[in-house]
């Protein structure tokens, strides 16, 4: 088995290996560079989701419907107490549960290992943005608020959904771009790959 060096290296090694440079080689600049960009990005998810769940909780009754594609986009008004797109109804407070440990789990992660790119940050901000955002609705009204409706004219339906969930599906594409741009699949394979003793 190799030796990897004393446990201080291997940590910084690791640190290194997972956000592409080292924490304490960041320059402050640069950290509050990306950390803005955070916080601006996440608060605009939060606030283009909350004005426009409430738009639709003022204006859009929930037996009504707004045709903006007809037979592919439509407005409704849906009141999810499960998990994104619906699954696992009648669970809110299971939901909440993990959206409040999610939220303390990105930013602990942000704080101890930013991502070393504006592509990283971006993730966790669209991530964060979006978490957020439906904790929100959880907290205050029991259920998140769903409006976006794609379906295939009476073929196929997808659960309604918000701008929330459609920010935690980009900002988890773009992790997942992130993680193959800094080698992180790689590594993880050749370390798998590596013969035991």
């Amino acid at each position: 088995m190799q030796d990897d060096g004393p446990p201080s290296k291997l940590g910084a090694r690791k640190i290194t290996d997972f956000v592409g440079e080292d924490k304490s080689k960041v320059s402050a600049s640069k950290y509050r560079g990306k950390l803005r960009l955070l916080l601006i990005v996440a608060a605009l998810v939060v606030a283009l989701d909350q004005l426009s769940k409430l738009w639709v909780r003022v204006n859009l009754p929930q037996i009504a419907k707004i045709e903006l594609l007809p037979g592919f986009l439509d407005l409704v008004h849906v009141e999810n107490t499960g998990a994104i797109f619906g699954l696992l109804s009648n669970h809110t407070e299971v939901f909440t549960a993990l959206g409040i440990a999610g939220l303390v789990i990105i930013l602990v992660f942000i704080y101890y290992f930013p991502p070393a790119t504006t592509v990283g940050m971006l993730s966790f901000a669209l991530i964060l943005g979006g978490v957020v955002g439906n904790l929100i609705d959880r907290l205050r009204l029991g259920h998140v608020t769903d409006f976006i409706s794609i379906h295939l004219q009476d073929l196929f339906y997808w659960f309604p959904f918000n701008i929330a969930d459609a920010a935690l599906i980009v900002g988890i594409f773009i992790l997942i771009y992130y993680f193959y741009q800094l080698g992180v699949f790689r590594k993880a394979y050749e370390r798998n790959d590596r013969p035991q003793n």
